[in-house]
């Protein structure tokens, strides 16, 4: 983690590698620091937490969580909070979704699923302590508007019933709207959530976190459209986890809806709906405007 004397760098002079590197490496750090020791009794949870945690990854949630907090006249030191929590929350949800009962991977993040590595059992109760553990890092933050506000996302309303609704549909025809409901869910509530916080630890007015949660909605269905994409076009090695899975088990995927060439115009139609509503901060969120134009030419 930075020391404090660090936090006046002018993190906009950076190139975007330095910054996303960067905003990373102050998360991990401070992960580190929350998590549980592998030489604290019991050993084997903490171990395999930290097997998931540590297993690399874009770190996408928690980067966006604390350029959201600068683009509101933030201090990245008081968006770690949040945005170790919102990663919590995500691996968590991974690890559980990796599970054979639900969609049954071996690999993640170029390496072993946590439960090829440490047997189910052990999967099932290491995504259980990550999600508390998730609670407990934000509640440091001693809000309990932030606190609620992570609730929600991973409740059954959004990312579980998301995955509910993602389970349910398979080898069944959906329309696009059932689609982006399902996806509005699963993964733009996290993803916009983890917005929101960074905007909520800035001590952001109504009207700034109003405009960052139409970007964070339409950035999230974007990520997805664009998950859904490579899926289809890149190799297990490119991407980390097993390509081709979402079609062997007839998913509702946005190409299996719309056809490829469409979901790549969706994709920049919803990059764009999210640029646009970024507009009410000027040049204070070049970051989120960098990130978003990045993540519509990722290839993993």
């Amino acid at each position: 983690m930075l020391s404090k004397g660090t936090w006046a760098l002018d993190f906009h002079a950076m190139d975007l590698d330095g910054y996303l590197k960067q905003a990373a490496a102050d998360t991990d750090a401070a992960m580190d620091r929350f998590l549980p020791s592998e030489n604290e009794r019991p050993g084997t949870i903490h171990a395999a937490m930290r097997y998931c945690v540590f297993a690399g990854g874009k770190r996408l949630r928690p980067v966006l969580c604390i350029a959201a907090a600068e683009a509101c006249g933030g201090k990245r030191e008081d968006a770690l909070v949040a945005a170790c929590a919102v990663e919590l929350m995500h691996t968590y949800s991974l690890v559980h979704d990796d599970l054979p009962c639900m969609d049954d991977d071996d690999l993640r993040r170029g390496r072993p699923t946590c439960h090829k590595v440490y047997g189910e059992g052990m999967a099932v109760l290491c995504g259980d302590a990550l999600l508390t553990e998730a609670f407990a890092v934000l509640a440091r933050s001693k809000s309990v508007e932030m606190i609620a506000e992570l609730a929600s996302a991973g409740g059954s309303r959004k990312l579980i019933g998301g995955q509910v609704l993602d389970l349910e549909g398979e080898g069944k025809s959906f329309s696009l709207a059932e689609l982006i409901r399902i996806h509005e869910a699963k993964t733009a509530a996290l993803l916009t959530t983890s917005i929101r916080l960074g905007a909520m630890s800035a001590g952001a007015d109504s009207e700034q976190v109003a405009a960052l949660t139409k970007f964070g909605h339409a950035l999230g269905l974007a990520f997805q459209v664009i998950d859904d994409i490579l899926d289809v076009t890149q190799t297990t090695e490119n991407l980390g986890k097993t390509a081709g899975k979402d079609a062997a088990v007839a998913k509702a995927t946005y190409p299996a809806v719309m056809g490829l060439e469409e979901s790549r115009k969706e994709a920049a139609r919803l990059t764009a709906e999210a640029l646009k509503a970024l507009e009410v901060f000027g040049e204070n969120a070049v970051r989120l405007r960098e990130i978003a134009g990045r993540m519509l030419l990722r290839e993993f």
